[in-house]
């Protein structure tokens, strides 16, 4: 479905780049835009590949809708993800995301204007 551009608005896709291979991969996240930044709370934390991805190398894509934008993220592990997440778009996402989530750690993405 996201390759062919239909995605509900309650999903994004992030894309880092690979810590071992270098190229560009792919997930499915919750929406947390808000303004110019885009908030990820990550269930698994630091598990999570795409999270180490991003810690390796913190340039970004993300896609909103049809639209690609660039930014710089950022790892907050003193931010807490559970208040956080509360504050964010898309409740059922995110209420999904604090009762499976085994780690919760917070993202922030600085969106490039």
């Amino acid at each position: 479905m996201a390759k062919r551009d239909i995605l509900p608005p309650s999903t994004a896709i992030l894309e880092t780049t690979g810590r071992k291979t270098r190229k560009p991969r792919q997930i499915p996240v919750t929406n947390g835009t808000i303004g110019d930044t885009f908030w990820i709370v990550a269930e698994h934390g630091r598990k999570a590949d795409y999270v180490r991805n991003l810690i390796a190398n913190p340039r970004v894509r993300v896609k909103v809708g049809r639209t690609w934008r660039e930014g710089t993220a950022h790892v907050l592990p003193e931010d807490d993800a559970r208040a956080r997440s509360k504050q964010l778009p898309h409740q059922v996402n995110q209420r999904t995301v604090r009762i499976v989530g085994t780690d919760l750690l917070t993202i922030r993405i600085d969106l490039e204007p």
